[in-house]
């Protein structure tokens, strides 16, 4: 018997805003042990719906039934999953550096531009660089900077969208579905 072999794969999870929702969602997760590797939770085109996008590493077996359960849940209206051939995916990444560096260091400016990221603001002490893409990018650009020091990192985690527009329809229909329980 051969195990299954373990990809990444994306949930995206649909709820009204209710208290205690991502507890209950981030319970099923836990009770499997199951690693969440990204998480995040923002208010959708329709209002009062939330989107949580959930990235971790696991069997389709596994996510199949992680999916399911998650769909039994009072509040959510729809939840789905794909691996990552299907969503389009992004993350945003800020570093803060010493200015000093970006006033001193000609090289600096170089690496900003030629990763295309963006400088967000500039303070006497310190300089905020923004840089959207996926994980591999943003973390390119922090390898190029560190060794200039790098004051502080932080970096959003992928959010995703779907490249088909069945997530939408299915979404949509759910969402009808539940309006009208």
């Amino acid at each position: 018997m051969t195990d299954e072999l373990k990809s990444n794969f994306t949930l995206a999870l649909f709820s009204r805003n209710r208290a205690g929702i991502l507890n209950r969602i981030t319970a099923v997760f836990s009770r499997i042990k199951l690693n969440i590797d990204s998480l995040n939770v923002s208010e959708t085109e329709n209002k009062g719906v939330y989107r949580y996008s959930v990235k971790v590493n696991s069997t389709e077996k596994l996510i199949k039934r992680i999916t399911k359960q998650i769909e039994k849940q009072v509040d959510v209206i729809k939840a789905t999953y794909s691996t990552d051939d299907f969503i389009v995916q992004q993350e945003v990444a800020l570093y803060k550096i010493p200015s000093s560096v970006m006033l001193d260091r000609i090289k600096t400016e170089k690496i900003i531009r030629n990763h295309y990221a963006r400088v967000l603001t500039m303070h006497r002490d310190y300089t905020v660089i923004e840089k959207t893409g996926h994980t591999h990018e943003t973390q390119q650009l922090f390898d190029e900077l560190e060794p200039f020091g790098i004051l502080e990192f932080v970096r959003s985690g992928p959010i995703s969208i779907s490249k088909t527009t069945q997530l939408l329809s299915d979404f949509n229909a759910a969402n009808e579905m539940k309006s009208i329980i």
